[in-house]
């Protein structure tokens, strides 16, 4: 037994049942005197429910992954070569295949809103990105990807020159390739500007629902503290009202002994 293996397998369980899986395989590691991977395994990370998603694609639909991530190999090597004709056909593909999967990872179980989001985002990063999609491909993700930058537009390759001067028509159609590359390469700017605003809104709220959740924690704590101290106080003073009842009896008791002595 090696981490990879470990590793393996414990990604391909349901996010519920990761802690007892990775706590019994560290037990059985440190009981077969390797405590060193028995570290190694306690230190694994437990996968969010989008990653474990992502994580199914690896193991049991590994031909559409493939496929996506294919996929994204030639994005990468078109947009390098700026060949727009390229990215125009991978563009409309990479809508089907990225659709295909994702449904595909949502099949996993009802995801939220968020974990959707979150599935759509990491398989994007696999598409733009060659680390991420190694990643995605070995099925070992703990937490969601996600790829800051947008790749650059495709432009049209300069010609070669022409010893003939160019008609009219040749120059309106190279004038026009040029506006249509400034015009996608506008939108690509335009569209990750929006990713970017979203992911920052998103990250924004995130932050601002964890520190509600630890208030609401902080609140819910201080109140029962407070609920006990009230309960404590009220048996108090009923011990108070009592001592006092006996003070005035013993008080009134005494004086009566004492008027019967003085006689």
């Amino acid at each position: 037994m090696d981490l990879d293996e470990v590793a393996d397998r414990l990604y391909g369980v349901p996010p519920p049942e990761f802690t007892a899986a990775r706590a019994e395989a560290a037990r059985a590691a440190k009981e077969a005197g390797d405590a060193g991977l028995a570290k190694e395994i306690a230190k694994l990370g437990k996968p969010t429910v989008s990653a474990w998603a992502v994580n199914r694609l690896s193991r049991e639909h590994s031909a559409e992954l493939d496929e996506l991530l294919e996929v994204g190999e030639r994005l990468r090597a078109a947009w390098q070569e700026q060949d727009a004709d390229e990215l125009a056909e991978l563009t409309r593909l990479r809508g089907e295949v990225s659709a295909k999967v994702g449904r595909l990872a949502r099949q996993a179980g009802d995801l939220s809103a968020a974990a959707a989001t979150e599935v759509d985002q990491t398989l994007d990063a696999a598409l733009v990105d060659e680390e991420a999609a190694a990643e995605v491909r070995r099925g070992r993700l703990a937490k969601p990807l996600r790829y800051s930058g947008f790749a650059p537009a495709p432009v049209t390759r300069p010609r070669p020159s022409r010893a003939k001067k160019k008609g009219a028509a040749e120059e309106a159609d190279e004038t026009g390739e040029a506006g249509e590359a400034a015009e996608a390469r506008r939108r690509e700017e335009e569209a990750a500007r929006k990713v970017k605003e979203r992911e920052e809104a998103e990250a924004a709220h995130r932050e601002w629902l964890a520190t509600l959740e630890s208030a609401q924690r902080e609140y819910d704590e201080r109140a029962e503290k407070v609920e006990r101290l009230e309960k404590k106080l009220a048996k108090a003073r009923k011990k108070l009202d009592d001592a006092r009842q006996r003070l005035e009896v013993t008080k009134r008791e005494e004086r009566h002994a004492r008027q019967r002595l003085e006689r």
